[in-house]
């Protein structure tokens, strides 16, 4: 496996969360997209829409660290990246399916998606950093394919829901890469993207009954708590339109309360994280 440099060793670890996280919120966003065709939707089809969003996220990282990272060194930060990703997805699957996970399946399984990622999106050439039409038609063809996947070819409500998705995205990685604090966000729902969320792919068994609320609920403040070897982060965010449309004082009394909620919330959640009984939880590494 190859090894990035020390210094960059926060930024892939971020990536990889990041990339996960909104893999596996992405999918619960298209199954509300279409509620009917969830029902039918399969483990298979589920894990089949989960490798479409990291697909599309390692090509727009990648876009976007050539921007950040000497030429020379990019190469090696991207398949840094790949196999951060792979050791966060194992760490991820670990409670569900016991320490026993093949690593080796789970490499291929990331390598094959990096793959057809570049097979399928590089052909588009845009700086991604702006909006022009050979990005757009590179998102619509990402739509596209996640309609495809589900098995609702040219479902219009579909394809707008991933294409918002992975729009959504480009801010928190460009951040990471900067060095920045990533924005904290949430898919919310088919009309709404912000994006720090569980790091977890989507559920792989669920029953009919168990199925998200159909309606168009949309997340305007979210809270999360990650933890990194001895220590706990927590941050908030509110959904970007939600923030554009306050004032500078409503968002300031906000901000002020959200501090604290952020503040309880995380050392509740890291008095339990390192408790002895909730061991297997503090592996999966998110609230």
């Amino acid at each position: 496996m190859a090894t990035a440099n020390q210094e960059h060793q926060p930024q892939l670890r971020q990536l990889a969360e990041l990339i996960l996280a909104v893999a596996g919120e992405s999918v619960s966003v298209m199954k509300r997209s279409a509620p009917e065709r969830a029902l039918k939707l399969k483990r298979q089809d589920e894990w089949s829409l989960y490798l479409e969003f990291l697909k599309v996220m390692f090509n727009l990282t990648d876009r976007l660290s050539v921007l950040y990272l000497p030429i020379k060194d990019q190469p090696q930060f991207m398949d840094s990246l790949e196999d951060a990703v792979t050791l966060q997805l194992k760490n991820v699957l670990e409670p569900a399916f016991g320490s026993g996970a093949d690593q080796m399946e789970i490499m291929l399984t990331v390598g094959a998606a990096v793959a057809e990622s570049r097979q399928t999106y590089e052909r588009y050439r845009f700086l991604v950093t702006e909006n022009t039409p050979v990005k757009d038609e590179m998102l619509n063809a990402f739509g596209g394919r996640v309609a495809d996947t589900m098995g609702i070819a040219g479902n219009a409500q579909v394809s707008s829901a991933a294409t918002l998705c992975a729009s959504a995205v480009i801010p928190a990685i460009k951040a990471i890469l900067a060095g920045d604090s990533p924005p904290v966000a949430v898919v919310g729902a088919a009309t709404s993207v912000t994006t720090d969320m569980p790091s977890t792919p989507p559920r792989l068994t669920q029953s009919p009954g168990q199925q998200s609320p159909t309606g168009t609920e949309i997340t305007l403040v979210s809270v999360m708590s990650t933890v990194a070897g001895e220590e706990v982060e927590t941050r908030w965010g509110l959904h970007p339109r939600f923030r554009q449309d306050l004032p500078p004082e409503e968002m300031q009394r906000i901000a002020k309360l959200m501090n604290r909620v952020a503040k309880i919330l995380g050392e509740r959640y890291a008095s339990v994280a390192f408790s002895d009984e909730w061991t297997s939880w503090h592996k999966a590494g998110h609230a």
